[in-house]
């Protein structure tokens, strides 16, 4: 096997991505993820309509205006931890971020994310309780290759997705 380019102590970057709450239920129809098994899941209806009625607040969708309380949240955390951010994306409905965050596992780079982002998104809704999923997901980068491709595809690749639903008449929340 060929480790050339692989990081042995910490991982060059985490890329950490998590969902708002009540927009990518279990059960989903475009796959899900279960807690302590690999690979996506098929959609299962009962399971999903068993999470719809276990949800205590109505979906949670972005505006822009939200968006940039996130994006620019993220960014100060960053700042204050001396992590270094590599990219960080709001979604209408998910949130993608790769860092660098040297001496701390990728949950807890999270959820210190959410955590803060649910402080600032609270002074703007202070009537929601409820703002992302319980989990995320969380992939460390070892190499160079690796890093490139998740920034693009955390920036870019979104982006260009996003603008072609738009072309094709399709909304998405992305």
């Amino acid at each position: 096997m060929n480790n050339e380019g692989f990081n042995e102590q910490e991982p060059l970057a985490y890329f950490i991505t998590w969902t708002t709450y009540g927009t990518w239920l279990p059960g989903d129809e475009r796959g899900w993820q279960k807690l302590n098994v690999g690979g996506i899941q098929p959609a299962d209806p009962q399971r999903k309509a068993v999470a719809l009625a276990k949800m205590t607040e109505s979906e949670f969708l972005m505006t822009e205006e939200h968006r940039k309380i996130v994006e620019q949240t993220i960014r100060r955390h960053c700042e204050i931890r001396g992590w270094y951010l590599h990219k960080v994306n709001p979604r209408t409905n998910h949130v993608h971020v790769v860092v660098t965050a040297p001496g701390y596992d990728p949950k807890t780079v999270r959820e210190q994310f959410q955590a803060w982002c649910t402080r600032k998104l609270k002074e703007v809704i202070a009537n929601r309780e409820n703002f992302w999923t319980e989990r995320g997901s969380s992939r460390c980068i070892n190499t160079e290759e690796e890093l490139e491709c998740v920034i693009q595809y955390a920036g870019e690749v979104q982006d260009l997705k996003h603008l072609e639903d738009l072309d094709n008449g399709r909304s998405t929340a992305l």
